[in-house]
């Protein structure tokens, strides 16, 4: 018979999309992924192509990803069942996250800024919640501010509310393990997204700058490259799990 120690028991979903938010004990983890800020038809595909679980479309004009409406409706359109579409805001008016909402028909929206969890939770739809990675950063705390959050987003700090292409200290994140559904970011890319996964071990990476071949642009060829570094950092992770902790009994 094969035991798992019970203090390492990962969970994980058992859906691949991220509306679906229910937990399970597994002990092994597939780490999710989502390719955030992407504005051309060609990137969507390639995210899709590349295995990425959720393509984030940005709504906040004085970001050079942002979209307008019937632009992004392009892009949902191509968004395939089983991947998420997922909406993002800073600050936003209940007007127009209610206008994407209905023509856009995201899975779930991602709130960047200082709205609070009432805001957040009135539109009916599976949010993330983004907090910065200040030190002291307590995300015990800040749970307990977004109870209805399907997921907490933890980014470097910037007066852009993200898309810095900056990584943060992943150590602050130490004494937060007790987030099962945590989303990294900031700064991640092909050449860090190994070690950031065997060091934080989240449910979720997101990545914006790092797959881009210039600001606001995306590459094709590194997202691929983003999500194949993810699955191997999976894979190595899920080895060393099941040859060190299993147990013969």
């Amino acid at each position: 018979m094969v035991v798992y120690r019970a203090n390492l028991r990962r969970k994980v979903l058992t859906d691949r999309t991220w509306e679906n938010a229910v937990m399970h004990d597994h002990p092994y983890s597939r780490t999710r992924i989502k390719i955030c800020g992407l504005r051309q038809v060609e990137h969507v595909h390639a995210a899709v192509n590349a295995g990425a679980d959720a393509i984030g479309l940005v709504f906040y004009p004085p970001s050079v990803r942002n979209l307008e409406i019937p632009a992004a409706q392009i892009l949902r359109s191509e968004i395939p069942a089983f991947v998420s579409a997922v909406a993002l805001f800073v600050n936003p008016s209940a007007e127009l996250v209610r206008a994407v909402i209905a023509r856009v028909r995201p899975d779930v929206l991602q709130f960047h800024g200082d709205e609070p969890e009432a805001f957040c939770a009135q539109f009916d739809r599976p949010y993330v919640k983004a907090a910065a990675a200040e030190i002291g950063l307590n995300l015990v705390d800040f749970r307990r501010r977004y109870p209805s959050a399907s997921a907490i987003l933890v980014d470097t700090p910037s007066a852009g509310f993200g898309g810095s292409g900056k990584a943060f200290d992943w150590s602050v994140l130490s004494k937060n393990a007790s987030e099962d559904r945590l989303v990294l970011s900031g700064g991640l890319s092909f050449a860090n997204v190994r070690e950031a996964i065997a060091t934080v071990r989240p449910y979720a990476v997101d990545v914006s700058s790092g797959v881009e071949a210039q600001k606001g642009i995306k590459d094709s060829a590194k997202i691929q490259q983003f999500c194949q570094a993810v699955r191997d950092a999976d894979a190595v992770a899920n080895s060393s799990l099941g040859n060190e902790e299993k147990e013969i009994v």
